[in-house]
């Protein structure tokens, strides 16, 4: 299956410059292509690795993607998807945040000994750049009119957009020709809010090297939930790939609670997973959605691709252990993991009776609730089931001397962690 093919027909195409000239290309020949990020973070989040996927899949199909760090754009600001100006960034914490993307997609991206996929930074070729070189040589390319109509701009136009904004889709396009010249780079993909800035690095580049220039460029769609919300964001914010900021198991349930109606477009779009498999998969959505068996795929999936193998096997020992209550299974690491979002309470390392204890830390009302709660067998610490009111909780009880788990009911848990 041609390489275009296959992002058909996981719906992965929005734009194409030249959509026949493009797929002629890639059946004669394997051909170099591009997607930047800007650093404006020190993590990448999921909406981040939606044209990352696409590129990865240009490799398998034997294809030589270039990955581009914008180590000089990071320091501008795309305006895309903006209605009013960033706050720049100093440049000490944009170079911090290009080596902390780097990393962080080299381990995603780049397995050893891999010499298919290159890494580069647009801080490289861009700082050499004088002020009067960028206007006589790059400037005089670009109409005020057309960069006027670029919908990015166009929609800034009544809320305003500084000078430094408005020349994003100049360096974005000094990116694409640099690497076209130097990197043998014939196609740019990006997310559909970039089909401006990819347009105009066309322009420029047959304007520089003749109407006849071999270059495209492709985009991806906007991917909405069922619902119609963003996809990637959740009532806590986004989901990153850094797992100090989103733990494997909250990424790992982030794939698993998918709703039906767009596991197979995750799958499609996520996953290296043959269209047999997805096929088959999306059968049992149909016939058997109680089973939630494409979930579990897409979550084991997604989180051996951006965690590895362990932390994989770590999120679903918490999921386990959350759904039989085997809590005293998860080491203290595990809990912290899992009970992360839940309530959680401070509490010394004095021992206490249980019902004083539970009405101290404010997970009872009153010792009156607490004593009719632990009577009824409705309070479990660790997993365990408490019926005696006389029962002493202890600092020896924690798990890895940190943590007690309570449970009120059949779903109610909170944390307590021990000072």
């Amino acid at each position: 299956m041609n390489i275009i093919d296959e992002l058909e027909w996981r719906d992965a195409i929005n734009q194409q410059t030249d959509a026949e000239g493009l797929r002629e290309l890639t059946n004669e020949k394997s051909i170099s292509l591009y997607c930047g990020v800007d650093p404006t973070g020190d993590s990448m989040h999921i909406g981040h690795l939606i044209p990352f996927m696409v590129l990865k899949r240009f490799q398998l199909a034997g294809h030589r993607p270039v990955i581009l760090i914008g180590g000089a754009t990071g320091t501008i600001g795309d305006p895309s998807g903006r209605q009013t100006e960033r706050s720049l960034q100093t440049l000490e914490q944009v170079q911090a945040n290009v080596e902390a993307l780097t990393a962080q997609l080299k381990k995603l991206f780049i397995t050893e000994g891999d010499n298919q996929i290159r890494m580069v930074n647009n801080y490289d070729w861009t700082h050499k750049i004088n002020i009067i070189e960028f206007l006589r040589d790059y400037g005089k390319n670009f109409s005020i009119n057309s960069m006027l109509a670029k919908d990015v701009v166009a929609s800034r136009l009544e809320s305003g957009i500084s000078f430094t904004e408005f020349s994003y889709q100049i360096l974005q396009s000094i990116d694409y020709l640099y690497l076209y010249e130097n990197e043998d780079v014939q196609l740019q993909i990006g997310g559909s809010d970039q089909w401006g800035n990819i347009t105009s690095g066309l322009d420029l580049i047959r304007k520089k090297k003749g109407p006849e220039a071999k270059a495209f460029g492709l985009t991806i769609p906007l991917m909405l939930k069922a619902d119609g919300t963003k996809f990637g964001k959740t009532a806590g914010g986004a989901i990153w790939l850094d797992p100090n900021k989103t733990t494997p198991y909250e990424f790992y349930q982030f794939w698993a609670n998918t709703d039906d109606r767009d596991v197979v477009k995750y799958l499609k779009y996520f996953t290296f997973l043959s269209k047999e498999q997805i096929d088959e998969l999306e059968e049992k959505v149909r016939t058997e959605p109680h089973k939630r068996e494409a979930q579990k795929t897409l979550a084991e999936e997604m989180t051996r691709f951006v965690h590895g193998e362990e932390l994989l096997e770590q999120a679903k020992r918490i999921t386990a252990a959350l759904f039989s209550g085997d809590i005293k299974s998860l080491t203290a690491d595990e809990i912290e993991q899992g009970f992360k979002e839940m309530p959680t309470y401070e509490a010394t390392r004095d021992s206490k009776n249980i019902v004083e204890w539970l009405v101290e830390l404010g997970i009872e009302p009153s010792k009156r609730q607490a004593r009719e709660d632990i009577t009824k067998g409705a309070i479990s610490i660790n997993g365990e089931r408490i019926n005696d009111l006389e029962l002493v909780v202890t600092a020896d009880q924690a798990i890895g001397g940190r943590f007690i788990i309570i449970r009120k009911g059949k779903k109610n848990y909170s944390l307590v962690r021990l000072s």
